[in-house]
């Protein structure tokens, strides 16, 4: 199952799917995959990877900052420059950091704001879902992800890069 904010809900642009993105990533959309399980999150990178997606795979909120130049000692690092990425999806229920927290500092980051995060979970809670939809999540998208779910996520990224 699939949550997510119809167009006319979300404040802004896709701002992942720059013009200077499309040129830097082509056609292959980059996607952070986080979870700290390592059958989920090679099961999402395989469905990502499967509808031609370049993917970078990370097993905690703070290794993501880490790859995304949010990190503690690279707090200043990622300012003025383009993301690495085109869209972060996360488990919600991580150990040390849970997707919503990453969502936040994702969120609160002048460079990466716009990126697009989908947050994933096995536990269909209205209000989790309520909450992350709420602080920014593009989509909230219910475990185990089938093929069907990352293609409707694909032209839903894609719909923003024309």
């Amino acid at each position: 199952m699939l949550y997510q904010i119809m167009d006319g809900d979300y404040g802004g642009s896709c701002g992942g799917c720059s013009e200077d993105m499309t040129v830097e990533f082509g056609y292959e959309p980059h996607v952070l995959a986080v979870d700290d399980n390592l059958i989920d999150r090679t099961l999402v990178e395989k469905l990502l990877k499967n509808s031609s997606c370049k993917v970078t795979t990370a097993e905690n909120g703070l290794r993501a900052l880490e790859f995304l130049g949010l990190g503690s000692d690279e707090r200043n690092s990622l300012e003025g420059t383009v993301s690495k990425v085109n869209l972060v999806i996360t488990d919600y229920c991580m150990p040390g950091m849970t997707g919503y927290e990453l969502l936040k500092k994702i969120k609160e980051s002048s460079v990466l704001k716009e990126v697009p995060v989908v947050i994933m979970s096995s536990e269909n809670i209205p209000t989790r879902i309520n909450q992350c939809l709420e602080e920014g999540a593009q989509m909230f998208m219910l475990k185990p992800l089938k093929q069907s779910d990352v293609k409707q996520l694909k032209r839903h990224l894609m719909k923003y890069r024309s």
